[in-house]
């Protein structure tokens, strides 16, 4: 081993190795570390989230709750709460958790972080409804308070999500929707749809298959113990009780009783049921229809008045192509949804 060769090159290689491991921000062992701290205090924001939306609900988060929520352990909740209570985010007694001052502010702003991105990615983007939630958790614990404050103010300081949760300001303050479960709307009453509760995931689905949203005007036509049925942008939904509890409305007055009157005969339909050959005038594109795809929808000319063709379909079932104003376009089932037409 007295060959300066070698020796060399045994040295350059612990180095180098040394240098991938333990390199300041950039080595393998700091990359890991800031990985570990970020998925710890995701796990930490995610337990405030968790606790002060429970204490919100009048109900009393417990270590089998938590566990639930993060999809850990209860000896890794506990570990959890520990540690959150040496940085004085909450007090435990017995089997009594509570916000700090300090956890209460935290909570506010991964919340209000959360239902921003959302927002965002209603207007701004072309992600799909049912992805909003899941990329919004993914982004939560990256939005600082002054960078939840520019995406504010981007967005035009708005005071609700695009399912109608509130959206508390920098101070924490909300503007409540004031609205009640749609089971206890009393028969015929006109009301509108403020809230879409979006957990769990598999109901909020549903709704959104429905194609319900913020903004509707709704009308109760029967509520029993085993169905909910109402007419709501021209269309008569069924839903179960269970299901129809995530629907929040707010009645309104009896002057808008021909915005949500069971229509005769509605002469509106998708353009995804519309047959190959056949023409439609385009009637509006749904409000749920929102940020790049309503622009994209908007310059290709699917406008109010405007005649559009079926003219063929991909062998795989999509997309369709449709002719307007002398151009073929294509889409898909899901995006010929938001389009309402009328019949030729």
């Amino acid at each position: 081993m007295d060959n300066p060769a070698i020796l060399l090159l045994i040295g350059t290689v612990v180095l180098t190795v040394t240098a991938v491991l333990l390199w300041p921000e950039k080595g393998v062992l700091s990359r890991w570390q800031q990985a570990r701290q970020m998925t710890d205090r995701a796990r930490r924001e995610d337990a405030l989230k968790h606790i002060y939306k429970c204490e919100q609900k009048g109900r009393r988060a417990s270590v089998e709750s938590i566990a639930g929520a993060l999809n850990v352990s209860t000896n890794e909740v506990a570990e959890l709460l520990g540690d959150m209570q040496t940085h004085h985010l909450l007090h435990v007694h017995s089997d009594n958790i509570t916000l700090t001052s300090e956890g209460m502010e935290s909570a506010l702003h991964i919340i209000r972080a959360h239902r921003l991105w959302e927002r965002y990615l209603a207007e701004q983007t072309g992600f799909s409804e049912s992805e909003w939630h899941s990329q919004a958790e993914l982004q939560e614990h990256q939005l600082t308070p002054e960078a939840a404050d520019a995406l504010a103010a981007r967005l035009g300081h708005p005071t609700h999500d695009p399912h109608g949760d509130p959206i508390p300001s920098a101070a924490g303050n909300y503007v409540y929707h004031d609205g009640q479960p749609l089971n206890q709307l009393p028969a015929d009453q006109p009301a509108r749809i403020v809230h879409l509760e979006d957990e769990p995931e598999a109901v909020y689905a549903q709704l959104v298959a429905e194609g319900l949203y913020p903004g509707q005007t709704v009308r109760l036509i029967e509520s029993n113990s085993t169905r909910i049925r109402f007419w709501a942008n021209g269309n008569e939904h069924v839903l179960a009780p269970i299901v129809a509890r995530n629907i929040s409305v707010r009645p309104l007055p009896a002057v808008v009783e021909e915005e949500t009157a069971v229509p005769e005969k509605d002469q509106s339909m998708k353009l995804s049921d519309l047959a190959l050959g056949k023409t439609a005038e385009v009637l509006r594109i749904s409000p749920n229809c929102r940020g790049a795809e309503r622009r994209r929808f908007m310059d290709l000319g699917i406008l109010p008045g405007t005649a559009i063709t079926a003219e063929m379909r991909s062998p795989s079932g999509e997309p369709t192509a449709y002719r307007i104003r002398d151009a073929i376009i294509a889409l898909r089932p899901n995006q010929a949804n938001y389009i309402y037409v009328k019949q030729a």
